[in-house]
């Protein structure tokens, strides 16, 4: 299943993870709306998540349908809601309690029904001592958390993802999707990636432009030095319970599974199902490849 059907741009590890849990649920029928809580004005962010009336601020000259109301039936992502001051706190406080809310500027509460998953890099136990977080609030969030490490500490997880993010890259111009060659791969795998996904992504958009065919080589890549930033920690997604549905305890396995199954067919269709020249294609071994091949039955296919 792949993980989205629509470009997405400036993607983050947290945001593809989300995204997978919702589309590997009861829930994926319906939207996924992300939420970057740190970019929005707090003045915006309400009318944002619960919309507006007509007339209920200036400017205000329709009926605006916020996120909470769109979302219905569907998972709303809020990342760094670690940055959210107290008024906003409350009102997120008020629909996981009450399962409803009020548009700004209206007097009728909207009753909703989503799944809300929060991501922060903050440490919200030290916030709530500082009294910069809701406690009630945590808890409320804070029913399944799930540790995200960087990147720098999952590298066996960076050739699905750059065959993902390429396809990504590659639709709003429908140009060949890009192959990484293996010297690339190589310093790829090498990196330190302060920036996670979003500079892997980054850079490989950069490739694909300075690429002039459809391999990757490694004069195409452009790092940026191991010091020029710091490597973040990771980051932490919150599941609430607000109708929440049972989660398989193997998702995130589920999700990697599917996506190095395609990622190895993929490259066996590109070289005529030879295994070596798909392992060069994918920067690994020839055993690794014949051992995903029996894993995943993928000679029963046809290939």
């Amino acid at each position: 299943m792949p993980l989205s059907s629509s470009p997405v741009k400036a993607v983050s590890g947290k945001e593809l993870a989300a995204r997978a849990i919702h589309q590997h649920s009861n829930r994926s029928n319906s939207e996924f709306l992300p939420v970057n809580c740190a970019a929005i004005p707090e003045n915006l962010l309400e009318s944002e998540l619960f919309g507006h009336e007509r007339g209920a601020f200036t400017g205000a000259d329709r009926l605006h349908i916020g996120r909470f109301e769109r979302a219905r039936g569907g998972t709303i992502f809020l990342d760094e809601i670690g940055e959210r001051g107290p008024i906003m706190q409350t009102k997120l406080l008020r629909v996981l309690q009450e399962k409803t809310f009020d548009r700004v500027g209206g007097d009728e509460s909207i009753s909703t029904d989503v799944r809300i998953i929060c991501a922060t890099n903050r440490d919200l136990r030290k916030d709530i001592l500082d009294g910069k977080f809701r406690q009630d609030l945590y808890y409320r969030l804070n029913v399944v958390q799930m540790p995200l490490p960087p990147l720098r500490e999952r590298k066996e997880d960076i050739p699905m993802l750059c065959e993902y993010l390429l396809r990504q890259i590659s639709l709003p111009t429908q140009k060949q999707v890009p192959v990484i060659s293996a010297e690339s791969m190589n310093l790829i795998l090498e990196y330190n990636w302060p920036g996670n996904i979003r500079e892997l992504r980054n850079i490989l958009e950069r490739a694909s432009i300075r690429a002039s065919s459809s391999v990757i080589l490694p004069d195409h890549l452009e790092f940026e030095s191991p010091q020029s930033a710091p490597a973040p920690a990771g980051d932490f997604g919150f599941f609430s319970n607000m109708q929440l549905d049972i989660l398989n305890d193997g998702i995130f396995d589920l999700v990697i599974s599917e996506l190095e199954k395609r990622v190895i067919r993929y490259a066996l269709d590109r070289v005529d199902n030879n295994q070596v020249h798909a392992a060069n294609l994918l920067g690994i071994s020839r055993n690794m490849v014949r051992d995903r091949i029996k894993k995943y039955r993928l000679d029963e296919e046809g290939g």
